[in-house]
Parts: structure tokens; sequence; C-alpha cells
């Protein structure tokens, strides 16, 4: 009952109220990307969504506009040389990702769920497959965002997005959503243009 609708939603009315709550900081954050950097606000990259159907993820734009397209942060030779000065700030608080936001509006993504991977990630969409981890929604945050983040090597994160998916319910989603206000307030698993960088024992 809760995937069959229920998840849907809290999830739409979840998404409605809180972009109507963070408008003014939409607003504030616009304003500033607009005043340090030359280029549009918004960045919009294709990714992969449920049953492997690309959709246009949105996020605040921490990138100059010359960034290699369609490549991961992890993968660029250096990354730091692209992002812009609000945009460090923005990616350490995950403050990046409110646009998401509107994504979860539409229904293209639920706010828990697996991290949408880019359309060419074929290793993790492989692995993610494994574990019909691409049979779901994917989500703002999820169980493998707080067990790691960047940290998580490619296998890790698809066994526990695997794990999500085969345990959906209303008190784990709960369990993830409060397990993300505190990675967020530690900016826990943040490594910067790296991925797999660490070995974490995952929650229990």
């Amino acid at each position: 009952m809760y995937q069959n609708g229920l998840k849907r939603g809290i999830d739409f009315m979840l998404s409605l109220i809180g972009l109507i709550v963070l408008s003014p900081l939409f607003i504030v954050i616009a304003l500033i990307i607009k005043g340090t950097s030359s280029g549009p606000v918004f960045f919009k990259q294709k990714r992969v969504g449920k049953n492997k159907e690309y959709f246009n993820i949105l996020k605040f734009r921490t990138m100059r506009t010359d960034t290699p397209k369609d490549c991961p942060t992890h993968l660029l030779s250096n990354p730091d040389q692209y992002i812009t000065s609000i945009g460090r700030f923005l990616r350490k608080t995950s403050l990046d990702e409110l646009p998401q936001i509107i994504n979860i509006l539409k229904g293209d993504m639920a706010v828990i769920g697996p991290r949408p991977a880019l359309w060419n990630q074929y290793d993790l969409i492989e692995e993610r497959d494994k574990y019909k981890a691409n049979d779901i929604k994917p989500g703002l945050t999820g169980w493998a965002q707080i067990n790691g983040r960047d940290e998580l090597e490619i296998d890790v994160k698809a066994q526990l997005d695997g794990y999500y998916a085969e345990h959906i319910s209303f008190l784990f989603d709960c369990k993830c959503f409060l397990g993300t206000i505190t990675s967020v307030l530690k900016s826990d698993g943040v490594v910067e243009g790296g991925t797999g960088e660490i070995k974490k024992e995952v929650q229990q």
C-alpha cells in the first residue's frame, strides 16, 4: 500500500510545502549565483530514473560553464578549478540539490530513494540492476547517502540501494530522512572530486 500511492502522495505534499517555504532561499541563492559567475542559475543534466528512463535533474549551478559535460566530478582531473566561489559552499551544504524539489513535484523523483545516476555511469547502473535498485524512483536522498555518500565504492553503493529497494516502508523513509539531516549538518561523506575514497562501516 505504501509504495502503491501513499509514498507518492507524501512526496508530492512535502515537495509542494518545501517549494513554498524555501522560495525565499531559492531567490537568495539564485541572486548570488548570478552575481558571482556567468551562466544560468540552474544546471540540467540527463539522469537515470525509474526503470532506467531518462529525465533532466535540476540543481543550482556550482561549476563554470566550461566544465566538461556529462562527466562525474570524481572523473575530472582537477575539479576544484571548475567550481565557482559560491559553488563550493552550496555543494558542501547540499544546498545545490534543493531544485530537485521540482523534480519530486513533477514525479521524476521521490524524497527518499537511490541517488539518480548519470546516464553514462554504466558501472553503477549495471550494479544496481543486480539488486533491482533501478526499478524504483531515484531520490533526493537515501540509504546510501547516509551511509557514506561519495566515500562509497560503486558495488557498496549499489548494495545499499538494493537493500532500500527491498525494504521500502514509511518508517525506513523516516529513518533515511532524519539521517540525512544529521549527515548534512556534519557534511558527512562529501569527498570533492572523489568516490570510494574511504570505506565506511554501514549503519545497522
